[in-house]
């Protein structure tokens, strides 16, 4: 199974209206395929215009390490070089924090990655996961 277009705006709607719902700061999402390539992205009015590159590197991280943003932050913690070797490899594009949330489709396969920013790590990924589950899929935190 492959990510596709309709499930991304699916996400990304869903996402932005818990934000809604939370009463979020204005959130950016981006929904990368399992290649790490974006398929869709907003940013809500009254978010900052740099969020995409933060969105996408919540994404970018948790697709292509097959590992969630909080297990990144995890990571990041107890071995700080790793994260930083990894950030070389993929030239500063990986954001190691909640938000960044994995979609596995029904047999477990990861297919993409959504990333959230624009208010608290947590929120963000709460966000993130409404929006994937609306669209059918299981999201990992």
């Amino acid at each position: 199974m492959t990510l596709t277009l309709d499930q991304a705006r699916t996400i990304i709607e869903i996402a932005r209206a818990k934000g809604r719902e939370l009463n979020l700061k204005p959130l950016s999402v981006v929904v990368l395929d399992a290649g790490g390539h974006v398929l869709a992205f907003e940013r809500e009015d009254g978010a900052a215009p740099g969020r995409f590159g933060i969105a996408q590197g919540k994404a970018y991280g948790a697709v292509m390490l097959g590992m969630a943003g909080t297990a990144q932050m995890a990571r990041a913690e107890q071995q700080a070089y790793f994260m930083a070797a990894v950030n070389g490899v993929y030239g500063g594009q990986v954001v190691p924090v909640p938000g960044g949330v994995l979609i596995r489709d029904a047999g477990g396969k990861v297919i993409g990655a959504v990333g959230v920013t624009g208010d608290t790590s947590e929120n963000d990924a709460i966000a993130a996961k409404a929006g994937v589950e609306a669209a059918g899929l299981s999201a990992e935190i």
